[in-house]
């Protein structure tokens, strides 16, 4: 058999000489060998999902956790590193790496539409990269849920320093790591019940912080307008000029990390030719509005050169105009997002666990569902592997953030990279696609050069350079796993 496509009456198939891949509206089946496996099924009366998995996400969840997934911790906490190094040119950094991501979703989404399975953007590498792409691209997203779990339950503590600097850190994060994993264990549903009203949190406490703050900045209050000073002094707009801004990227791609999250959650979701586009589409205007918009008050509000990193420049900035109610609010919110970040990582890295058994990419044992439709064993697995930031932050309490944060930049570029690459073979394959990503192929190519440049300024940053390093290795030691998973399979066979 040659390497061929064939269309016949809406069916896709792509042939060769090992697999025969067959794409249907909703429905995604694997020929190998004259036999015929289900993988990442996607039954077409919208009931269930893939194998043991329910579709009890609503649109109005979906909606809300595309929302929510880009506030975090990134935006309220890790915004100080970015404003330090670029002063209020962040908000040109923001918008640059906002454009790059809306482009990633718009590839995402393209193919996540047409294939509505919970492995997304792994299930995709494996399809139309290569098998090691999806082994490599699978577990990375894996492993990044794992560590950003472990920054958000460290950063719970750094947040609850605000109000009780005598509780350790440690105590924070266990009580995170058992309310989360609980809620996660009763059903889809719960989850996203749980994520729904904790993103709608973020989301009004974030546009009340800009309307209020726009208020403040141009004398709609009974206080005298602050005006633009704070970005025209203090070193004016660009005030550590271009390089400033480009090294500032590196802190600003972290923030947008959970965007894709929304990925894993379409093999779950009710409708998702309907609810995933208009998820997708709305990514620019939340970047423009909660990204663009609430650092551009932030650095507005308060000298940028007064805002540390060891808090929430939000926060920081509220406390210096004298609003402490204020910020004691918004720190609430903060906490709250961390939560919420961490209940999506957990979420996110159960289905992808159980998607790379279904695949044969780890232990069968993690492929078991409960009869609500729930992966425990991957679940539970995952926690105990995030719980060890509970022992981190107990041996070694304020310092491992930054080692985190540097190491999580490094894994997303890998997520990223991938969906670009496979979304060029793709539609290649797949030209008809009903929800068309904007600017192919120059958009791929585009993001994947912006990507390698954000790995040469981490090698520049001393913060960030342990991720750079560790990048390299952590590809080389999966691609050499799957070789040796490659030839024992051959060996037994």
């Amino acid at each position: 058999m040659t390497n061929k496509t064939v269309l016949r009456n809406n069916l896709l198939q792509l042939n060769d000489p090992r697999h025969t891949y067959t794409f249907m509206k909703g429905v995604y089946m694997t020929t190998t060998n004259n036999s015929v496996r289900a993988q990442d099924v996607v039954a077409s009366d919208n009931t269930s999902a893939d194998d043991g998995l329910q579709r009890g996400m609503k649109s109005r969840h979906l909606q809300m956790i595309a929302f929510g997934s880009c506030i975090g911790t990134g935006l309220f906490l890790g915004s100080g590193a970015s404003i330090q190094e670029a002063g209020p040119g962040v908000i040109a950094a923001y918008a640059i790496g906002g454009f790059i991501i809306f482009l990633i979703m718009r590839m995402l989404g393209e193919m996540a539409v047409e294939h509505p399975v919970a492995g997304s953007f792994s299930a995709y590498a494996r399809e139309y990269i290569g098998p090691i792409a999806g082994f490599v691209t699978g577990w990375n997203w894996w492993f990044t849920t794992i560590v950003v779990g472990m920054v958000e339950l460290t950063a719970a503590g750094t947040i609850m320093d605000f109000w009780f600097p005598g509780i350790p850190h440690w105590l924070t994060a266990l009580v995170a790591l058992v309310i989360v994993t609980a809620i996660n264990l009763v059903h889809v549903g719960a989850f996203a019940e749980a994520e729904f009203w904790l993103s709608l949190i973020k989301v009004v406490a974030l546009i009340l912080m800009i309307v209020v703050g726009a208020a403040i900045v141009f004398g709609l209050t009974p206080e005298p307008a602050l005006g633009l000073s704070n970005i025209t002094e203090h070193g004016g707009f660009f005030p550590n000029g271009a390089a400033g801004v480009l090294f500032s990227l590196v802190a600003v791609i972290f923030s947008f990390g959970g965007i894709i999250s929304i990925g894993t959650a379409a093999g779950e979701a009710q409708d998702p030719a309907k609810s995933l586009p208009k998820a997708i589409n709305n990514v620019i205007w939340r970047i423009l509005i909660f990204y663009v918009g609430g650092i551009g008050i932030i650095v507005l509000l308060a000298p940028w050169n007064e805002l540390d990193t060891s808090t929430s420049p939000f926060v920081r900035a509220l406390s210096t105009l004298g609003i402490s109610a204020a910020a004691t609010g918004l720190n609430l919110i903060v906490l709250v997002a961390a939560v919420s970040v961490f209940n999506t990582m957990t979420f996110s890295g159960a289905r992808m666990l159980r998607d790379l058994s279904r695949g044969g990419q780890a232990p069968p044992f993690f492929n078991s569902v409960s009869a609500k439709g729930v992966p425990v064993r991957a679940l539970l697995f995952n926690a105990l592997l995030m719980g060890s930031a509970v022992l981190l932050n107990f041996l070694f309490e304020g310092k491992i953030l930054i080692v985190l944060l540097a190491i999580i930049v490094g894994a997303e570029l890998i997520s990223w990279s991938a969906i670009a690459v496979a979304h060029l073979n793709f539609r290649k394959r797949c030209p008809n696609a009903a929800f068309r990503a904007p600017l192919y192929p120059i958009a791929n190519y585009l993001c994947l050069a912006f990507f390698a440049l954000v790995i040469v300024l981490m090698f520049m940053l001393p913060d960030y350079r342990t991720g750079a390093i560790v990048l390299p290795c952590w590809i080389v030691a999966l691609a050499l796993i799957w070789l040796g998973k490659k030839r024992h399979d051959a060996r037994n066979k």
